[in-house]
């Protein structure tokens, strides 16, 4: 994340990180047979906004692009909606030491992101969406924990593919801090 991003940057890319959020989850999400469980493009477009701006804007992305997701369409399921703000808030630390800005993601930095991701799914869908699924709507575990391994699993693997895709083709377009040299 740039570190002069101003407060309205950031406000602006809550905004618009949402409003993507939404539409690829309402209109790019590919059913997999597990119910309510898709292979999502949402987390994917959730992690370049948190590398990008950071572990607050990237949890804000998730959580306001879920819910709204949500209410647009079957109703909120808040368990999930807290997952998607947890997950953005877990790519963004996971991305605290990359320096994409000057146009750094090499394969240590993809592996250490790609890492942290993987851990941050695991928890936000494996353990925190489950255990909120039983305690506010008196889900079956066997099911709710389906679910959240399902989800986990193939969020980390878009993430690990079209995510780190979508990181390396951003740092491809940013100029490294003092390569250019005057003639």
């Amino acid at each position: 994340m740039n570190k002069n991003q101003s407060s309205t940057t950031k406000i602006v890319a809550v905004g618009i990180g949402a409003a993507v959020f939404f539409i690829l989850g309402r209109f790019l999400s590919i059913p997999i047979g597990i119910p309510n469980t898709s292979l999502e493009t949402t987390y994917p477009f959730l992690a370049l906004m948190s590398v990008l701006f950071g572990p607050v804007v990237g949890g804000l992305i998730g959580f306001i692009g879920h819910a709204v997701k949500d209410l647009l369409t079957y109703g909120l399921w808040i368990s999930w909606v807290i997952s998607s703000g947890i997950t953005g808030v877990g790519y963004g630390l996971a991305a605290k030491k990359l320096d994409v800005e000057n146009g750094k993601f090499e394969k240590s930095d993809i592996i250490k992101f790609n890492i942290g991701q993987v851990l941050t799914n695991l928890v936000a869908w494996a353990l925190v969406a489950p255990a909120l699924d039983i305690l506010i709507y008196s889900e079956p575990a066997n099911k709710v924990f389906v679910q959240g391994i399902v989800a986990a699993l193939t969020n980390s693997l878009s993430v690990a593919i079209i995510g780190t895709l979508l990181i390396i083709a951003y740092t491809k377009t940013r100029t490294p801090e003092n390569s250019l040299k005057r003639d």
